[in-house]
């Protein structure tokens, strides 16, 4: 897995990684499966089901930026710390929402908790802070398989949990603040550099719109959003689907555990993926891939179309979201970092957040049956994949070369 001393310190940060991918990770894993039942469970109106994992992500794009600058001008380290900081409020404040069943407080913590999401998206380029050009595909690649841990860990405390307590689901938030707690002290052996002060004043001193003239980083932005944005689309409604269709929440619960098994199994060989054929080819075929996934989700409700749906929507996010985090790593300089992945964070989010509100919306209003609304869903995926297609034709015609 890991050769070479020049990147004795990455391996180290990446170590820390990806224990924090398998362990505080797990929160996202529970939140995303019992989220929209909880909402379903504390509001009137089902159209609003989902609007604590819509929270989440508006959280998470809000603090994007925020976070990203602050790790700039002060370390990867108080940025993680901040994260867990938010998860950690934003579970204690969920199960007071819980408790009261007050809806409005429980969106509140879910609003918390998107600053954890967010500080989370940045382990994938943490871990390239320190290494060599050609191992950032792959440390990316190797952290993104952390989470193949809480892919199997998080739906089982899920089960354990969710009914533990007289009141639903409360165990699980509770779960939460306990997971952030474990996180926080994994950070404080983190060991990443500042960055140094601005060497290349052409770079540093580049404006958002300059940054999103260069081909390269406008497609990886588009690419990663359109990745997680469909993702989010799909997930979000697949436990409101599957139990609306007849089957049971553990039920959900597998099929879940699946999907997140697809997204981060890849992982292990994503990167050697993208060293071989490049950044581009990978995300196309994880561009086909998603698509594949609707086709398979429209064509019928059983358990079978669930899992392979969810389990292709977890390759092509791999490779699609994988492929673009690579490209935009290796598209702007060091000096960079700060301002590029805060905003590509900020827009990945930002689309993820309307596909997130979108998600509840089109799943419980835009028919008269479960069914229905998952078809709906399904559908809505086609925009989104058309965008993409056009940002990597765009690239392809202006004929540069990308590693």
């Amino acid at each position: 897995m890991f050769k070479d001393d020049e990147n004795s310190l990455a391996r180290r940060n990446l170590i820390i990684l990806i224990l924090a991918q398998a362990t505080v990770g797990n929160q996202m894993v529970m939140i995303f499966i019992i989220g929209g039942l909880a909402g379903q469970s504390l509001v009137t109106n089902p159209c609003f089901a989902t609007l604590p994992i819509s929270l989440i992500v508006m959280g998470s794009m809000l603090s994007a930026n925020p976070l990203s600058l602050i790790m700039q001008k002060y370390g990867r380290r108080v940025g993680f710390l901040l994260g867990t900081l938010g998860g950690a409020s934003g579970g204690i404040i969920g199960c007071i929402g819980l408790y009261l069943s007050d809806f409005s407080i429980f969106l509140i913590g879910s609003f918390l908790s998107g600053i954890y999401m967010s500080a989370q998206g940045f382990y994938r380029f943490a871990a390239t802070d320190t290494a060599s050009k050609g191992f950032k595909p792959k440390a990316i690649s190797y952290v993104m398989a952390g989470g193949l841990i809480s892919a199997i860990i998080g739906p089982q405390l899920v089960k354990f949990t969710s009914s533990s307590l007289i009141i639903p689901f409360l165990g699980t938030y509770l779960t939460v603040i306990l997971l952030n707690l474990i996180g926080a002290f994994l950070f404080l052996y983190l060991k990443i550099p500042l960055p140094r002060p601005e060497q290349n004043k052409n770079y540093g001193s580049r404006s958002y719109a300059q940054i999103l003239k260069t081909p390269e980083l406008l497609v990886a932005i588009i690419c990663a959003m359109v990745a997680y944005a469909l993702m989010n689309l799909v997930m979000t409604s697949t436990p409101l689907a599957v139990v609306g269709c007849g089957f049971t929440e553990n039920n959900a619960a597998d099929i879940v555990s699946m999907h997140v098994l697809a997204m981060f199994i890849p992982s292990f060989f994503t990167g050697h993926l993208i060293v071989r054929f490049g950044n581009i080819k990978i995300i196309t075929a994880g561009l086909l891939i998603l698509s594949v996934s609707g086709t398979v989700a429209l064509s019928g409700i059983s358990l079978a179309n669930f899992s392979i749906a969810l389990v292709l929507l977890g390759i092509g996010w791999n490779f699609g979201f994988i492929g673009a985090t690579s490209l935009l790593a290796n598209s702007h300089a060091p000096e960079e970092r700060g301002k590029i992945q805060g905003l590509n964070d900020f827009v990945v989010f930002g689309g993820v957040t309307v596909a997130s509100l979108a998600s509840g919306g089109l799943m419980n209003c835009a028919g008269s049956s479960a069914a229905s609304g998952w078809n709906a869903v399904n559908f809505a995926m086609l925009p989104f994949l058309i965008l993409a297609g056009l940002a990597i034709l765009f690239l392809s015609q202006n004929n540069r070369k990308i590693i």
